[in-house]
């Protein structure tokens, strides 16, 4: 089944030597055939959180609420933060996959596991502790205090994720989807019935649905264990403890602070629109209601995001392999794929508004509110369908740091800004602190699209082998 999904295992995806629109064509195919099972892997793993923060909002709306805050918290201080710095593999592993420097794809993945893990300790201690700074910070009280103990809860799912988030770097980079595939959607299947079982069955409540997104993680990462031990195309990128693993801790860090920082800078701002919302009059409805539009228009983000990795992949491999034509071509052939994305979701959106809401919650109050919402969130599918892509094609080239200065330019200099103009200074609530968001995501897409146009891949090629000549007992 593998081979209907990607070239031949373990190995580079190649280009036919027809120039020009064969070129291209060819290359779409390339990179379709990765973006697709991508997309799904990335849903279905984001899907864990959504099915139980919709579970927990049949609860009532203060389970709602509280879980939603909660959710939007854990993301801000946890999530966000592994799961941008694992994006380092993608440039160190894709360009030593490419350049076929296998024993470093191993080491690289082995130290990030480990210094994802450490990275975790403290966010846990800050997770122990979240009802009391939600409370600090100004939020409701009683949803402040279902929100803590909801966290203190999903501290073995941020374990989980953060060795989660290494694994899938390590096939992704290799092309190897359909093990992530079959993983990805086993679990996602097995999550309902273990999240409602949890949440109903035994009366756990919205602590149920924490502990359920803990038990996939970890079933997650069991079986990508199990594929890396003993499917034949992992033997010669097997991840195993080494001196030269641990000496790459510093190596990683250098990309993984700044891969940290573009996405949680990104991530960071829409969580803290949540968060503005409890400030608003009806602090319950506005942050059950941007919560939801959150998630909605987080759920489409993982379709480029997973196009974008596809990318990143193929522009990492192709660096590090010195075929910068190929990954130019990747680049073209992956901005047709966003374009047709942004164009489809965003017209289903807008054709399902006024059911969207019935999804999350009973109370129609909620629906109405996400129905009025919707056209505002139709914009922004357009605007991330080209964003995500973007992005990919940043870590696949190793533009970290030129990625999160862009991000704290988009949204802190301007889209958060504008949200409390909006918001708070002209009255548009809700809807006013989203077009705040939508203006900073506007803006950083004009500056990568920008970057992205007038890069010499050619340089970038040469700068991939510049990185992968360093001798694995040096860092940078």
């Amino acid at each position: 089944m593998e081979e209907t999904l990607l070239p031949k295992e373990n190995k580079r995806v190649t280009l036919t030597n027809s120039k020009s629109s064969s070129g291209f064509v060819q290359e779409l195919k390339n990179v379709s055939l990765m973006a697709a099972p991508m997309v799904v892997v990335s849903v279905s793993q984001f899907l864990l959180q959504v099915v139980s923060l919709m579970m927990a909002g049949h609860l009532g709306e203060l389970s709602l609420a509280g879980v939603a805050l909660a959710t939007s918290f854990a993301d801000v201080t946890g999530f966000s933060i592994l799961m941008g710095m694992a994006g380092a593999l993608e440039t160190q592993c894709g360009q030593s996959f490419g350049a076929e420097q296998f024993h470093k794809l191993g080491n690289y993945v082995f130290c990030a596991i480990l210094s994802l893990i450490l990275s975790s300790v403290p966010i846990s201690i800050i997770w122990i502790f979240m009802d009391k700074l939600l409370i600090l910070l100004g939020q409701d009280h009683a949803i402040s205090l279902i929100a803590g103990n909801y966290c203190i809860w999903l501290i073995p799912a941020l374990f989980g994720y953060a060795v989660l988030q290494a694994l899938v770097r390590y096939f992704q980079t290799q092309s190897l989807i359909f093990p992530m595939l079959v993983t990805s959607v086993v679990v996602l299947v097995l999550h309902i019935p273990i999240c409602w079982v949890l949440v109903f069955g035994l009366g756990l409540g919205q602590n149920g649905a924490a502990i359920s997104i803990g038990i996939s993680y970890w079933l997650s990462v069991m079986l990508l264990l199990i594929y890396t031990k003993y499917y034949p195309s992992c033997q010669k990128t097997k991840i195993a403890l080494g001196s030269n693993a641990l000496r790459s801790i510093k190596e990683f860090f250098f990309l993984a602070i700044p891969s940290a920082l573009m996405i949680c800078f990104e991530w960071w701002s829409f969580e803290l629109v949540v968060i503005l919302a409890g400030l608003l009059p009806n602090p319950k409805l506005e942050t059950s209601v941007l919560s939801i539009c959150l998630n909605i228009c987080t759920l489409h983000y993982f379709i480029p995001y997973g196009t974008g990795a596809a990318v990143s992949t193929r522009v990492s491999n192709e660096l590090g392999a010195r075929r910068p034509q190929a990954a130019r071509e990747a680049v073209f052939a992956v901005i047709v794929l966003a374009f047709t994305d942004a164009v489809v979701f965003s017209s289903v959106l807008f054709c399902f508004r006024h059911v969207l809401g019935f999804a999350f919650s009973n109370e129609m109050e909620v629906v109405h509110y996400v129905a009025k919402i919707v056209p505002v969130l139709c914009l922004s599918f357009m605007v991330d369908g080209f964003l995500g892509v973007l992005c990919g094609i940043v870590r696949g080239s190793g533009w970290q740091k030129i990625g999160a200065i862009t991000n704290l330019v988009a949204y802190y200099a301007v889209g958060i800004p504008v949200s409390l103009l909006f918001g708070f200074g002209l009255n548009f609530n809700g809807k006013g602190l989203w077009i705040g968001i939508l203006t900073g995501s506007t803006l950083q897409t004009i500056i990568l699209a920008l970057l992205t146009a007038f890069t010499n891949w050619e340089k970038q090629a040469s700068l991939a082998i510049e990185r992968l000549s360093e001798p694995d007992e040096t860092v940078f």
